[in-house]
């Protein structure tokens, strides 16, 4: 098949769809993100995932099978070893992460602390688990009094420092991450990611988290194809949390979102734009909104939200256009505790091209993806990964 001039990647962030068969290693057992939610849901409505091949990689409640798919359709499991955000979407641009990127569920060790206390001369508050809004309503108020940081956690590989901005300005805050990014970027830390969290107000019933957030990430351990893409002279669109995800590297635009919705509008409008190249959208909100917080039903509604906006993205894509829907890891809401769960992620492939769909072969790792870029835009190919443009017919 001649060259795509564009290929979008969608990645809803923790669409998992069923155990991976290592998923034991993880901790995980009976895990399945889109089928738990569907049952929970007494059955999906996503016609469009439906059309494209959904239930042909795997049968979800509500959602049939379909004799002639309108996309290629498989299932994709991780090789490297982890189940994070980060891990997930190098290994889609075609790195392979060997040594998992630390999580403390059961807070930050004394000796790092000690360190930012000394480094921001302040004390620090928090020190959990916790989402970002309840830990606000918790500690917001004392943080008002006594001017401390609040460092708090998720189920991710991250350390989260959030101030008031009329209590510590925000130079003051992205100092301090600056510093706990430099401290943590090695053994025995081995942090993703450091996220400044301002917020304002006076009390539990006014704080609101502002727009100021900024994120410390590591670079990637290697050149990924968005890098590749990019010294080629073609586009490398980052929509959503990717730039952050990526550190910057490799992308020639970053266009900020704020939802799964917003991000579905900035996509379709980058749509009507001429460029070529890739653009590469991450939906957080299935997995911030909805996995972690373990809310099966609000999860289900999303997906079918998302499933709705896919006729106004078909409507505007071009003969030579490639769209990739994916996903990064799973995040079952069912399951206990907040953490990701290992398993294998949908791979849904359309171009107005097509004739019909067809079954994929099982991918072995997630950087086929990559491949299949690098391949289709005759730029360098990434250690890891098959392409599978040539079975795209």
């Amino acid at each position: 098949m001649n060259e795509f001039k564009r290929i979008h990647v969608v990645v809803m962030d923790s669409v998992g769809i069923g155990e991976a068969p290592d998923a034991k290693d993880f901790d995980d057992f009976d895990v399945d993100t889109l089928g738990h939610i569907a049952r929970e849901m007494n059955g999906l409505n996503l016609p469009n995932m439906q059309a494209l091949g959904l239930s042909n990689i795997k049968k979800i409640a509500g959602v049939e099978k379909v004799e002639v798919p309108i996309g290629y359709h498989t299932k994709m499991q991780e090789t490297s070893a982890g189940k994070d955000t980060m891990t997930g979407h190098w290994e889609i641009m075609g790195l392979y992460i060997d040594k998992p990127f630390r999580v403390f569920p059961d807070g930050f060790p004394d000796e790092l602390l000690e360190k930012i206390k000394a480094f921001s001369g302040r004390e620090i508050i928090g020190n959990k688990a916790a989402s970002g809004t309840e830990i606000l309503d918790e500690l917001g108020e004392e943080q008002l009094k006594t001017g401390a940081l609040i460092v708090y956690t998720s189920a991710d590989s991250v350390l989260q420092i959030a101030a008031n901005e009329e209590i510590i300005p925000l130079e003051e805050l992205y100092r301090i991450c600056e510093y706990a990014r430099e401290i943590t970027r090695d053994e025995p830390y081995m942090l993703g990611r450091i996220i400044a969290r301002p917020f304002v107000g006076s009390s539990k019933e006014t704080f609101t988290r502002t727009a100021n957030r900024h994120d410390y990430a590591l670079k990637p351990f290697d050149k990924t194809v968005m890098d590749t893409l990019k010294e080629s002279g073609l586009a490398s669109i980052a929509l959503g949390k990717i730039s952050d995800i990526f550190d910057g590297e490799g992308v020639t635009e970053s266009i900020r979102t704020v939802s799964n919705m917003d991000g579905m509008d900035k996509f379709i409008e980058l749509l009507d734009r001429e460029f070529h190249g890739m653009s590469f959208l991450n939906l957080v909100d299935f997995d911030a909104v909805f996995g972690h917080r373990r809310d099966p039903l609000g999860y289900g509604q999303a997906l079918q939200e998302f499933d709705q906006r896919l006729p106004e993205v078909f409507a505007r894509l071009k003969e030579d256009d490639l769209l990739i829907i994916t996903a990064d890891h799973g995040n079952d809401p069912t399951y206990k505790g907040t953490d990701h769960t290992r398993e294998f992620v949908p791979l849904l492939v359309y171009s107005k091209r097509f004739k019909r769909g067809h079954e994929l072969n099982v991918r072995k790792t997630f950087s086929d993806i990559g491949a299949t870029v690098a391949d289709n835009f005759n730029v360098r190919m990434p250690e890891y990964g098959t392409s599978f443009l040539g079975d795209l017919k």
